[in-house]
């Protein structure tokens, strides 16, 4: 094995003390290269001198640009000082070279994972899907070079359940959205004075009420003819909406709930045999990498380890965000169990 080797498997292994002092011992020409620089950083790194390490490993790049251990290295350092925009860079630079370097494909899905849930907090809705779209393309890459590769494959699962999580968000919202609007009084409109009088008399005072009848109801009524219908169907067409439309949706989601009826019996059992698992593994919360740190850090192992904790206690945690307490709160509840009350 020779000297810069054996520096770089001292340090991976954490033996810096031992990787310096060879380190310290190389002279002459092998000190003006590209490797001899990157193994440099690791020792810095090695020891804690994350700035120092910065700088050797950029006058590794400077000697060769192309020198993949040093741009994942680099990106790595700036992943843990928080600047992820240097550190998905230098990543991308890594993963242009073959072979497929998948330590680096997997960071960047974390990474892009990570700035998905941060778009997804603050409504960023376009950002959050092109992000989480970007973590999946990496995780695809490694499983299309590795397909049993079970990381990739855990973490894809992880970036889809983020994107449903999110797309069940913007569903509460537009549903949200859609009542408020059907709350708007009809009298908020410019309507004739028999049309106006005329749904009042029917004790039609909101476009959710309105909704609720179809032309025919309303032409069956006194006084209410062909120009009144049109002047209701243009107000309502300029809200997205239309007569019978309720009944409609009613209808609808009658069918589907009769389809999934086959389902609901296993469904049930299934909840009830589950009932406050304490033993159950928390590692079927499938959080990211950096949640699932965090709950290592805590010697959280199972459902019973992690109900002795709040969410303020769990929030405390560095990396620990809200988007993984939501999902730890979603499972736990459906296995009837909750986190800690907050003292």
């Amino acid at each position: 094995m020779d000297e810069l080797t054996a520096i770089e498997k001292a340090c991976l292994e954490g033996r810096a003390e031992e990787a310096a002092e060879i380190l310290a011992k190389i002279k002459g020409d092998a000190t003006g290269t590209a490797d001899y620089h990157y193994q440099a950083g690791l020792v810095q790194e090695a020891q804690g001198q994350h700035e120092q390490a910065i700088e050797a490993y950029e006058r590794a790049l400077q000697l060769d640009a192309r020198h993949r251990k040093t741009l994942f290295r680099l990106a790595y350092v700036y992943d843990l000082r928080g600047e992820e925009n240097l550190s998905i860079d230098y990543y991308k630079q890594c993963i242009q070279q073959p072979p497929v370097h998948v330590g680096a494909l997997m960071n960047l899905a974390v990474l892009y994972e990570e700035l998905g849930d941060a778009a997804q907090l603050t409504g960023q809705t376009e950002r959050a899907t092109e992000l989480y779209d970007e973590a999946s393309e990496y995780l695809r890459r490694i499983l299309a070079a590795n397909p049993n590769h079970a990381r990739a494959r855990l973490f894809l699962r992880d970036v889809e359940k983020s994107r449903q999580m999110y797309y069940d968000e913007e569903k509460e919202r537009r549903a949200d959205k859609r009542k408020q609007k059907l709350d708007i009084p009809v009298t908020d409109f410019e309507l004739s004075v028999r049309s106006r009088n005329c749904l009042q008399k029917m004790n039609v005072n909101t476009l959710g009420d309105l909704i609720k009848h179809t032309e025919v109801d309303l032409l069956g009524y006194k006084n209410f003819g062909e120009t009144s219908l049109s002047e209701i169907k243009e107000m309502l067409a300029s809200q997205g909406l239309y007569l019978g439309m309720a009944s409609e949706q009613s209808t609808q989601k009658k069918a589907a709930t009769q389809a999934a009826a086959g389902h609901s019996g296993e469904h049930a059992e299934a909840s009830t045999t589950s009932d406050a698992d304490l033993n159950t593994s928390v590692t079927i919360l499938e959080l990211n990498v950096r949640s699932r740190k965090c709950l290592e850090t805590l010697n959280v192992k199972t459902f019973g380890d992690l109900v002795k904790y709040s969410e303020k206690e769990l929030l405390a945690c560095e990396n620990f965000g809200r988007i993984s307490l939501n999902k730890i709160k979603e499972t736990l509840a459906s296995y009837k169990l909750a986190l800690k009350p907050a003292d």
